[in-house]
């Protein structure tokens, strides 16, 4: 048992020696000024990024994180870090929004790239290898995007991830793993799984129909057909409008000036409409025919769709109406644990905030309480002089 425990503990302390961070933000002070670069793209009206907890926190310090600050803005900002490969080990991305303002319309992904990325340059064009975060506008759109680059196109999740939405900190995490599946986790809880070929559309079908097949000429695939010893009855042809039987020619009707005068049409009551014989099961009816599926010879799996060769810089490239988001707490590495035990941390952070939100909402509703009594007192007094009998001129008696 001893000789057990002991292995398993070597076989910990390998795996968190191999384990490593590959990049870590939480903007604890003004040094992020100095590490991420503002693109300077011509034809951008661009906003600017601020340290701050927000007007609500857990903790004033550890909460700060960068806030765009201008309504209507293309917001450009970037950091390179030392180049990494996820070759044959898990890759996490993980990192905090939070939508303060109630969001209306505006991104809150980020782009990851490789090093080719020039920063004072980048923009909307600039080619990443992950797209990865909730995306908001409107009632329409609220999902989390998760978009990977493969052979110089940019390929979207087939799936619809929906995001949060409400003014609170929410971590969001993709973890790729080298056997080609993946996750998606909001607040530490699994919200999207899969497969990457499957979920993606990198690869070309396995299977398409056989360009040689055709449906034969003599398929009957109608499951009905019209009874041939129906008959349609005699009498059942009857015109579908006729004239008003009740209708008067005008007194004042002058067929000379007016014409002959013909009485208005009204729906015919014995109309039937289109007659059609009944249907009946068809004694040929062979089912539905389905084109036959031969190996796609332009198929090549691709054991390697996970695989970046190469991770140099993070950005936040993307645009808001509504100002106010905060992104924080950014981690990339290869230790799935590690990225859920600091997502459980997060979690004292979102009770924090709700706690402090709370509080300020009961103060702000007790301030309004306190000053509409006043506004009644005065409202009442005007009352009881309006109501006062009417003062007597002496000087007219």
């Amino acid at each position: 048992m001893k000789s057990l425990v002991l292995a398993v503990v070597s076989l910990l302390a390998i795996y968190s020696v191999n384990c490593e961070v590959y990049f870590e933000e939480k903007f604890p002070d003004d040094s992020w000024e100095s590490n991420w670069v503002y693109s300077e793209h011509p034809g951008k009206e661009f906003g600017k990024f601020k340290l701050t907890a927000g007007s609500f926190y857990n903790d004033p310090e550890e909460d700060k994180g960068l806030k765009t600050s201008e309504d209507a803005r293309f917001y450009a900002l970037s950091r390179k870090f030392k180049p990494f490969s996820n070759d044959g080990k898990p890759l996490v991305i993980q990192f905090s929004v939070k939508h303060e303002q109630e969001i209306d319309c505006g991104g809150g992904y980020i782009k990851v790239f490789d090093c080719k990325l020039d920063q004072k340059d980048m923009h909307g064009e600039s080619p990443y290898e992950i797209m990865f975060g909730p995306d908001i506008c409107g009632p329409g759109t609220k999902k989390v995007h998760v978009i990977f680059s493969y052979k110089g196109k940019n390929h979207l999740i087939k799936k619809d991830i929906r995001c949060k939405d409400d003014i609170y900190t929410h971590l969001y995490t993709l973890i790729v793993k080298p056997d080609n599946t993946y996750e998606v986790l909001i607040d530490n809880e699994k919200v999207e799984s899969g497969d990457l070929e499957a979920d993606w559309d990198f690869l070309p079908p396995k299977k398409i129909k056989d360009p040689e097949a055709k449906k034969p000429e003599d398929w009957d695939d109608k499951p009905t057909i019209p009874d041939p010893e129906d008959k349609k009855p005699e009498d059942w042809d009857k015109p579908e409008h006729i004239p008003d039987p009740d209708a008067a020619k005008p007194e004042d009707w002058d067929d000379e000036m007016d014409g002959e005068w013909e009485p208005p049409m009204i729906d015919n009551p014995e109309y039937k409409g289109v007659w059609a014989p009944k249907q009946i099961d068809n004694p040929a009816y062979k089912g539905p025919w389905v084109h036959p599926e031969i190996d796609n010879p332009e198929y090549t799996p691709d054991a390697s769709l996970y695989k970046r060769k190469e991770l140099c810089a993070v950005g936040l490239d993307l645009w808001q109406v509504k100002s106010g988001t905060i992104f924080d707490n950014f981690l990339f590495t290869d230790d799935v644990e590690a990225a859920k035990e600091r997502g459980e941390a997060l979690k004292k952070t979102l009770e924090g905030e709700k706690k402090m939100k709370n509080q300020q909402d009961e103060l702000e509703r007790e301030k309004e309480k306190a000053e509409k009594p006043e506004d009644d007192d005065d409202e009442d007094l005007d009352d009881e002089a309006g109501d006062a009998a009417p003062v007597e001129d002496h000087d007219e008696l």
